[in-house]
């Protein structure tokens, strides 16, 4: 049996935007495309049945506001990918590509990078691609772009944690904030290179010392702990994948990475050994995907999924849409570290709001779990801040 389903955009029947909406945005599928919507014939579409594929949809915690406020249909931005050639890049790229609310799409790396432009450039969507190569092309890459996306550096190996990865993409994050800091100040910033808990503060840092920084638009990308919280829960208590949400809080790091079972929607009861066990898979989940891969690799592809969920979710707040929430790694004063993972509302100029509620009546589990990671998180932050101070000053000698 054939049915007909009308969404506003290929990515979202892929789950990376958090409900289907009617709002005049042309959309691409490859079959049929009309001025005000899109019309996907399941059984034909490349992306089929797969309701896993819609899974990461977060339910609202805030009822949407009865007003005409939706996306323009004008609506169309252009996102560059810093480390397009990457394990995580190459899969985020068309991820991208499938977005009807981007124009172009840059794609910048060292090398290899040519290659997967081409093939990119062959899907047919709207976004036109544009590839560069090296630092000599990196600011043409920059100029008028409205959200950066960086998954520069280098994988995790079995037996490596996200700390040993700390002075190669410290160096690699530092050099390419510095040239969005040049080139395009006003873009959303999303930072996916390891370690977040800091990479993130040496990006601060960077735009701090550029004179640029602006708090409400430095996002470091922790939805894929989300994604996985979700899926994990669901399997556990055998629900409805699209209807889980579970708010996932702290850093982006074994400990410091704290979700929120009490917190899940629907409503769900766990025993103290499932919390535990689920926490723990959740915390862990990337040195599961790691020793998997046996020194292939690591979770590029989840990453992927997770990271072009949140540029969906970047390009619908900067459209106008006034019902974005999405759990990120930002400045924020809801604890006493300068820097935690919440659950924030999204709007055109970035961060509009931190929802603190989800702290609010936790479980003793969770209440001690948020204690214990702090310690952490704050060593991490505190060493990405030192790394960029440090740098600054050994310019400034020079």
């Amino acid at each position: 049996m054939v049915s007909t389903v009308t969404f506003t955009s290929v990515s979202a029947q892929a789950g990376l935007i958090q409900k289907p909406r009617n709002n005049g945005v042309t959309s691409y599928c490859g079959l049929k495309t009309s001025p005000s919507s899109v019309s996907f014939r399941l059984e034909s579409s490349f992306l089929g049945r797969n309701a896993s594929l819609r899974a990461s949809v977060a339910p609202r915690i805030v009822p949407k506001a009865a007003s005409g406020s939706q996306i323009s249909p004008q609506a169309s931005y252009k996102v560059a990918v810093l480390g397009a050639a990457g394990g995580i890049g190459q899969p985020l790229g068309l991820l991208i590509k499938m977005s009807p609310l981007v124009s172009e799409l840059h794609l910048y790396d060292i090398a290899n990078v040519k290659g997967v432009a081409a093939d990119l450039s062959h899907c047919n969507t709207p976004a036109q691609v544009l590839d560069f190569t090296g630092p000599s092309e990196l600011a043409n890459c920059l100029k008028g772009v409205d959200v950066v996306v960086i998954p520069a550096g280098v994988p995790r190996k079995p037996g490596m944690t996200r700390d040993d990865l700390f002075n190669i993409n410290a160096s690699i994050v530092k050099s390419l904030v510095e040239a969005v800091a040049d080139n395009c100040p006003d873009a959303f910033i999303h930072i996916i290179s390891n370690p977040v808990n800091s990479t993130v503060p040496i990006a601060a840092e960077v735009l701090k010392q550029k004179g640029v920084y602006n708090p409400k638009k430095l996002f470091g990308v922790t939805t894929l702990d989300v994604v996985r919280a979700n899926t994990f829960v669901a399997q556990k208590k055998n629900l409805k994948l699209i209807d889980v949400d579970v708010p996932v809080v702290g850093g982006h790091a074994g400990i410091t990475i704290l979700p929120l079972l009490s917190k899940t929607r629907p409503s769900v009861t766990f025993t103290d050994e499932e919390t535990e066990q689920l926490t723990k898979r959740i915390q862990n989940a990337g040195t599961e995907v790691v020793e998997a891969k046996a020194g292939a690799g690591s979770a590029t592809l989840s990453m992927a999924y997770a990271a072009a969920r949140f540029v969906e979710s970047s390009l619908r707040a900067l459209a106008g849409d006034p019902d974005v929430y999405e759990c990120t790694f930002i400045q924020s004063k809801v604890t006493d570290l300068p820097f935690f993972a919440s659950r924030v509302k999204l709007g055109k100029n970035g961060v509009e709001s931190v929802v603190s509620a989800d702290l609010e009546g936790v479980t003793e589990y969770e209440a001690k779990a948020l204690e214990a990671l702090k310690a952490e998180l704050k060593g991490s932050i505190e060493k990405g801040i030192a790394f960029a101070n440090k740098q600054q000053e050994a310019a400034a000698s020079v």
